[in-house]
């Protein structure tokens, strides 16, 4: 939830000079009123919903990318089922969100093939954890266990954003988010009570995700890359916690549930501070973290490559839809 998308303002209706009409949004949102997509809002709500939906609708299609690897060389019949499904429910998740996003972007004339071109310009960013390779079976099961774990307590987060749409979205995604996390953790469990090789992919995959998955939520402060919104987002309740408590809460959730299988963290400096009352780490580094959501990532060219492919082989769909709009 970084540098996704940026309208200019001189492209945006000038709607958040009037005073009373803030007022008025403001307290339907203290009141727990859900705002719809034809209702009034201010500038910075409208942009920064823009580029969070935009940019969590994009990750879900780009986040299938390093599963769908996995599809023809999973082990079994039942595993190339279960990761095809959810490579079939993260598309489908990123559709849906992208309309959400449309919805938003049409008082600038824009629309979801803007928002495709603009990733495929390099605009519009897609999450940090999906710029990286997967290398063996192992990666698939730490994906589905700990990336989609961590997404899990980002989306929980905004359950009850106020933004009435995307709200709505996050409900039905959130449920099946939960399967695709027990799936990964299936993986995941199967590796650990394998033999020590298999022990040792496990292990040696932990060790190359441990980074990114630190950086998932984002920096601590618009301070560490200037991007965060977090505070607008929590000042107009779009979302509940920040980015540091969502990482301590990843951290609680999974940092015991990886000890108990003997594992470890490629980190000796993290332990619980029981003053603090929260988990103490070394920082990931941020200045890799910028690069890579600037497509500079291990995987970010080839990515990026197979969704071009992908738009150019199906441009005929979109224009044979066009025409049947006009026609009709």
């Amino acid at each position: 939830m970084y540098n996704y998308l940026e309208y200019g303002s001189s492209d945006a209706p000038r709607n958040h000079e009037d005073p009373e009409q803030y007022d008025r949004f403001m307290a339907r949102i203290e009141a727990g009123e859900k705002i719809e997509a034809d209702d009034w809002m201010p500038d910075d709500y409208r942009q920064g919903l823009i580029k969070l939906i935009s940019m969590h609708g994009i990750s879900e299609i780009m986040g299938a990318l390093p599963e769908k690897e996995w599809v023809p060389k999973a082990p079994t019949l039942k595993r190339k089922l279960g990761i095809m499904a959810k490579v079939q429910d993260e598309m489908g998740h990123g559709q849906l969100l992208l309309r959400v996003a449309e919805d938003l972007m049409k008082p600038y004339g824009k629309t979801r093939k803007d928002l495709i071109e603009n990733l495929l310009s390099g605009d519009l960013k897609f999450h940090n954890v999906f710029h990286m390779p997967t290398k063996t079976w192992a990666d698939a099961g730490m994906v589905g266990w700990l990336v989609d774990g961590a997404a899990i307590i980002s989306q929980t987060n905004m359950l009850d954003a106020s933004y009435g749409p995307y709200q709505r979205a996050l409900q039905r995604i959130c449920q099946e988010e939960v399967f695709h996390a027990q799936h990964g953790e299936a993986i995941i469990m199967a590796l650990a009570e394998g033999s020590d090789h298999q022990r040792e992919i496990l292990q040696e995959s932990l060790n190359r995700w441990w980074p990114s998955l630190l950086m998932f939520f984002g920096p601590a402060s618009a301070d560490t890359t200037g991007s965060s919104k977090q505070d607008i987002m929590i000042k107009y309740k779009i979302r509940k916690s920040n980015n540091e408590e969502l990482r301590q809460a990843f951290l609680d959730k999974y940092l015991p549930r990886v000890f108990s299988l003997g594992l470890t963290v490629p980190d000796e400096t993290v332990h619980y501070d029981e003053e603090q009352g929260q988990w103490v780490y070394q920082q990931p580094d941020w200045d890799e973290f910028k690069q890579i959501i600037k497509n500079k990532g291990p995987r970010s060219k080839e990515r990026l490559r197979l969704r071009q492919i992908a738009y150019e082989n199906n441009s005929w769909v979109r224009q044979a839809l066009s025409k049947e709009v006009v026609g009709s």
